[in-house]
């Protein structure tokens, strides 16, 4: 068996049977690496080096839980979530519900594609904006699985369709440099107006999936306690604490918000961003001096297992790009195709699909798999606008299923803090199966058709 399967198996197998993320993403890279034929030594070196990759975004993720937990001092959550409960509070029909459920899962999937292409905030938003609505989302008994979805949907549909934020990146600056560089040699010339036109198809098969995530699988109401956020040692049953907004506990919020923003688009660093908005809230007298420490820890504390499994997450992908593995599963699926034009379509989205599980970035897969599929892409026949949506949407298949993808975890992040939200069984299972199931069957229909 290939290493890299053998690997993400492991990895999968793991996390399904509830064991810790972090342990399987670690007992993955182990078994990957020594199976490959490397050392112990050799192994724990890899994953060492890959290490520091996370580190970043796992400091990201702490600094953002530490402004959250200080503007929840602001009060302003609780006025969100106190306007959302007041409408419920009216004449409370069932069509009324549903409407405000609708209208809340809408408001929440425009946000996180906002977050992609308008305001390329990627996942900053969420720790701020999806804890006060969990008092709502209670009372509307919804589903968070549903709410996981419609976010996984707004971090990455629209950087495979549209051009613009993280879109230009991961269309132009990735997908298409790494192509063209690819089939330079073998005469093969995409433009820019290609990429988004051969990725439509796969793109609406998300699309459909995530309607019947919303409206099939999980329009069924589900019970949540209220629980405080776990973000200290008081006990878990007791009830979520209520800050009363004030004006000027208001506008300093706003101002924090719009600067930590601000500081992130200008500077690209969500590090930096969360630091300065936690700055102005304790210039702003939210908090008293001596309990900006605590209030950081707890915030730190809230994400810290976000942050591990990240960190985690890149040595693992590390251990897989060292077993040299990658590629030898690549030459071993065409070996057993012969000039099979469809079975070669899906052979390259499942290789796509078990890279992406593990490496959890699409961006980080195209890089790897551009240079083998191009050549193999021509040699089928398939067309320029094929070829771009067999790269495109093998890379992205896993991203929105992946148990180390910030797709993923970025909802946890969110849904979670009150410990009623598994990451496994809420966010990346529901995700695997209304994502990367339509994602297949599309990738595959564009390939033949285009």
């Amino acid at each position: 068996m290939n290493a890299v399967i053998l690997a993400v198996l492991v990895m999968v197998g793991l996390s399904l049977a509830r064991v810790s993320v972090v342990f399987a993403l670690v007992a993955g890279a182990l078994v990957g690496g020594l199976f490959s034929g490397l050392s112990l030594t050799d192994t724990l070196g890899a994953f060492n080096d890959g290490v520091g990759g996370g580190a970043k975004v796992a400091l990201a993720y702490a600094t953002l839980g530490a402004f959250a937990v200080a503007l929840s001092r602001s009060g302003l959550p609780d006025l969100l979530a106190a306007r959302l409960i007041g409408l419920l509070n009216g004449e409370s029909t069932p069509r009324r519900q549903t409407a405000i459920k609708y209208g809340l899962l809408g408001s929440v999937t425009l946000v996180a594609i906002s977050s992609q292409n308008l305001i390329p905030v990627h996942i900053a938003f969420i720790p701020i904006l999806i804890p006060p609505l969990l008092v709502a989302m209670n009372r509307l008994r919804l589903d968070r699985r549903a709410v996981a979805c419609a976010l996984t949907f707004g971090l990455t549909a629209p950087y495979m369709l549209l051009p613009v934020g993280f879109g230009s990146i991961f269309l132009n600056d990735i997908l298409l440099a790494n192509i063209n560089e690819a089939g330079q040699s073998l005469g093969l010339d995409v433009t820019r107006g290609m990429v988004p036109m051969a990725m439509a198809i796969p793109v609406g098969g998300m699309f459909l999936g995530l309607l019947t995530a919303l409206f099939v699988s999980y329009r069924k109401p589900r019970d949540y306690a209220t629980r405080e956020i776990k973000s200290s040692n008081v006990p878990h049953h007791t009830p979520m604490p209520m800050h009363t907004p004030s004006k000027s506990g208001l506008i300093m919020a706003g101002v924090a918000i719009i600067a930590a923003l601000g500081i992130q688009l200008y500077s690209g660093s969500m590090i930096l961003g969360g630091l300065v908005g936690f700055a102005i809230l304790s210039l702003g007298g939210l908090f008293k001096w001596n309990e900006a420490d605590d209030l950081f820890t707890s915030g730190m504390r809230m994400m810290a297992l976000i942050g591990f499994i990240m960190i985690s997450a890149a040595g693992f992908a590390s251990v897989m790009k060292a077993t040299g593995d990658i590629q030898t599963l690549v030459d071993a699926s065409f070996h057993i195709i012969g000039d099979n034009k469809p079975l070669a379509a899906l052979v390259m989205l499942m290789v796509g699909l078990f890279i992406t599980l593990g490496i959890g970035s699409s961006f980080s897969t195209i890089p790897i798999i551009a240079a083998i599929y191009v050549p193999l892409a021509l040699q089928f026949g398939f067309s320029p606008l094929a070829t771009v949506a067999l790269i495109g949407t093998a890379a992205a298949l896993g991203d929105a299923g992946s148990p180390a993808s910030d797709s993923t975890l970025g909802p946890t992040a969110g849904l979670n803090v009150d410990q009623q939200h598994d990451h496994i069984w809420d966010s990346v299972v529901p995700t695997f199966i209304h994502y990367n199931i339509p994602l297949i069957v599309f990738g595959w229909v564009a390939a033949m058709t285009l």
